[in-house]
């Protein structure tokens, strides 16, 4: 018996009232049984972008619009951007770096943000865009109106299907990305026999793209991607060049490809692969041969069947999907499309709608991140626009760390892959960066970077002058190796980039001439994105002293740089440390400057709460400053504000508060079944800043999983503290979570009943010892490498 079999039939006795003993088993994971509520359905089509249904295989995504007589299905590969390889560094910029200073530190903010934004400043000054592809677009010619129409998301097979009837006669379309096939693949079938009749054809927004025919059976589509009016004269030229396929599989009709469109007729089934590529080889380089990988790729499935290419999809997919299961209460009889359920759910309590939307979450990670795909960015891995809102590209003051919060919790370590990747392209670029603007060793990040690794500060000084965007990356890295302990993953990747980031940092901390301790702070620098440049922001502190504290374990753990850790703790202590207000709010800036009407979006000087670990109940007076300001900022915000709120109540142990906020998210916006258009979801439960930001749904996922079980505290011995249920709201009295993991190397099962921990189960597939803890209840548990221990009377 597998591991997390045995968690799922422990689960399964405790909530049927039995209770089974405590054990200790060794063994290995494998997939669990499907959730019967993993499904996103509608009665019609898509009208709008935000209500079709996304699928992706990391790099190749699209958005399935299920229309009857023409059906769209818009799609991206995710290294398609504006622009070309180069640099953004602004020669010379370090030279005034004293004088900004000095300004800022004499409270002159106006003449320092107008001399960074003419001397300091990326060159160009805004980074590139995230790109549309293209369309396939398959017309139903007599199929005008469908009856009985449906379309559906089903999360547990990443499967889209739409359902209709016309004439007489029943269809069904499915699709989904394959990763392992490295397309996505459509299947269409119909009732009566030779009733299929369609055409298929390729399109893009760039305005010189064309489409020919390979054969009677597949058509290709190449293009450039556009130039745009550039707002600068160092702006790169925009050389991205792009390919598309779109090819027969298989079909027992008749196909031709005349006019550049695939034409089948007299068919009852056909399958059809979708295949894109660039010409992009790395963010310094790029081929045109690139292009061909998109011809292998489709040419490589011909032969292959729906069946074949969908159970080899699954057998990849589902292990990683089903590593998790939630429960939160059964389905509501009344069966309603989703956007209805949504809104229903306003005055209706549906924990399982909750739940849907936890693993819808998790889904999108799987869906637009993969090992060997670009990260996910401002929206995943779809976008339809060319000139899309900030770019579609990764801003790293918030939103790009937020895409990555649920992935070691979450159970999907492997979808971080692709961030780790984009860490070791921005310390190269970022090298440059610290060289030309600070005259200082290591790499340092600021508030955003795109396909090119952009890395010095862009858009205006007063908000793109913030240079801890790669400390905060760093802490993926160290939260990784914690979740999984893997020293090989921290001796060759993860400390690497943490002590040359610190090196940064050791270079570029300065004492402050304003305290009598002449604190060392950071600076120039900005609270993102309020309050303009400033000198020691609250934010840049939290992150640089756990950076600092994160590589010293580091290197501690490996037995290396003994003296560099020495200098790292001596300026540690030295940072200024986090001030409470005349509020008894926790100061954002170094000044008592709080405002207790600021609404706004950003809730910086919160990071040492979460996703940082610095104020925690052990700091108690912090610990109240923290939750006053949080306060004080309010409930509302855009959906990602909303979604980080989730995880920072949970932190506070406010799980009734976390979940309002939650419940607040968790409303449609931007539909004809509401007047509200604030943050919340669209009809597809995409995440509404509004406009579309992916990292809410992410956070929501991090945020339940905070108020099930957090880890991020220690024992004075060093060991973790696994707190089970530690922000469990009243909205959800009883239920189940299987699979969440903790720091440590452990993963947990955990069931409760009238508000109450029944039972948990605690594995280690490395082994190790930890500390678990329930309200007042503590148990100290030392497991061998693949061993459970099950507790099935929590008080014993």
């Amino acid at each position: 018996m597998t591991r997390r079999t045995l968690h799922r039939l422990i689960l399964l006795a405790m909530l049927a009232g039995s209770s089974p003993q405590p054990a200790a088993v060794a063994g290995e994971t494998s997939p669990a049984a499907p959730s019967s509520d993993l499904e996103l359905w509608y009665d019609a089509p898509a009208e709008k972008w935000v209500e079709a249904l996304p699928i992706g295989n990391g790099s190749l995504g699209a958005m399935i619009f299920g229309g009857v007589g023409e059906a769209r299905y818009q799609f991206n590969i995710d290294t398609l951007w504006t622009g070309s390889p180069h640099s953004y560094v602004h020669p010379g910029a370090a030279g005034v770096l004293p004088r900004l200073r000095e300004l800022l530190f004499a409270g002159d903010q106006r003449a320092a943000e107008r001399l960074a934004s003419e001397r300091f400043m990326s060159k160009p000054l805004r980074q590139m865009a995230y790109q549309p592809c293209g369309d396939l677009v398959l017309e139903f010619p007599g199929q005008e109106a469908g009856a009985d129409y449906r379309r559906a998301l089903d999360l547990d097979a990443a499967t889209a299907t739409t359902t209709y009837r016309a004439n007489g006669v029943n269809y069904t379309r499915r699709a989904f990305a394959s990763y392992p096939a490295g397309a996505i693949i459509i299947e269409l079938t119909c009732s009566e026999p030779g009733a299929l009749k369609f055409t298929g054809r390729l399109t893009s927004p760039h305005a010189d793209a064309t489409v020919t025919a390979v054969d009677e059976r597949a058509v290709r589509m190449t293009g450039r991607v556009r130039e745009a009016a550039s707002e600068s004269a160092d702006e790169p030229a925009n050389e991205m060049m792009f390919a598309a396929r779109l090819q027969v599989l298989e079909t027992d009709g008749e196909c031709d490809s005349a006019g550049g469109e695939i034409a089948v007729r007299n068919a009852t089934r056909a399958t059809l692969a979708l295949t894109a590529a660039t010409n992009f080889v790395d963010f310094r380089t790029l081929a045109p041969e690139r292009l061909l990988q998109c011809d292998r790729a489709a040419e490589a499935l011909v032969g292959r069947t729906f069946a074949q290419l969908h159970a080899e999809h699954l057998a990849d997919y589902q292990p990683l999907f089903r590593r998790v299961s939630l429960d939160l209460g059964p389905v509501a009889p009344e069966q309603l499309p989703t956007d209805r359920r949504v809104v229903l759910a306003r005055q209706q309590p549906d924990p399982a709608l909750d739940a849907l939307f936890f693993q819808y979450g998790r889904y999108l990670l799987l869906a637009c991140s993969r090992p060997g795909s670009q990260p996910a960015n401002l929206q995943g891995l779809w976008n339809d626009q060319l000139d899309p809102a900030w770019g579609s590209k990764y801003t790293t003051n918030i939103n790009t760390e937020m895409n990555y919060w649920p992935a070691e919790t979450a159970n999907l370590p492997e979808c971080a892959k692709p961030l780790f990747g984009m860490v070791r392209d921005v310390a190269v670029t970022g090298a440059e960066t610290a060289r030309v603007h600070y005259d200082a060793d290591g790499w340092v990040l600021h508030h955003n970077t795109d396909l090119w690794r952009g890395t010095a500060p862009i858009n205006a000084s007063n908000h793109g002058i913030w240079p801890t965007g790669g400390a905060w990356l760093c802490q993926h890295l160290w939260e990784h190796y914690l979740f999984t302990q893997d020293e090989e993953f921290l001796r060759d990747t993860a400390y690497p980039l943490m002590k040359n980031s610190a090196a940064f940092f050791a270079d570029n901390l300065v004492e402050d001439p304003r305290s009598e301790e002449h604190w060392l702070v950071s600076g120039p620098s900005n609270s993102p994105e309020q309050g303009g440049l400033v000198m020691g922001p609250t934010m840049d502190h939290q992150i640089i002293r756990t950076l600092f504290a994160n590589t010293i374990a580091a290197a501690k753990q490996l037995q290396v740089d003994e003296e560099f850790c020495e200098q790292l703790a001596e300026l540690r202590a030295r940072i200024a440390p986090n001030r409470i207000g005349r509020l008894g709010q926790l100061q954002e800036w170094m000044e008592d400057a709080d405002d207790p009407n600021n609404r706004h979006r950003h809730v910086s000087h919160l990071w040492g709460v979460f996703p940082g670990d610095e104020i925690t109940p052990a700091t108690p007076e912090l610990f109240d400053a923290a939750r006053v300001s949080l306060d004080l900022r309010g409930d509302g915000g855009t959906g990602w504000s909303r979604a980080w709120k989730v995880n920072l109540w949970a932190r506070l142990r406010d799980g009734d508060r976390a979940y309002r906020v939650l419940h607040d998210l968790l409303q449609l916006t931007d539909s004809k079944l509401t007047d509200y258009s604030g943050g919340g979801v669209y009809a597809n439960l995409f995440d509404a800043h509004p406009p579309f930001q992916i990292d809410g749904n992410f956070g929501a996922v991090s945020g339940m999983c905070e108020m099930l079980l957090q880890s991020h505290q220690i024992t004075a011995d060093g060991r973790p503290r696994l707190e089970l249920l530690p922000a469990l709201p009243a909205a959800w009295p009883t239920g189940s979570v299987a699979g969440l993991r903790a720091r440590g190397g452990f993963e947990a099962s955990l069931a409760w009943r009238d508000g109450k921990l029944a039972e948990a189960v605690l594995s280690s597939e490395r082994g190790g010892s930890c500390r678990v803890e329930c309200g007042a209840t503590i148990h100290d548990v030392e497991l061998a490498p693949g061993e459970s221990i099950t507790f099935a009377d929590w008080s014993d």
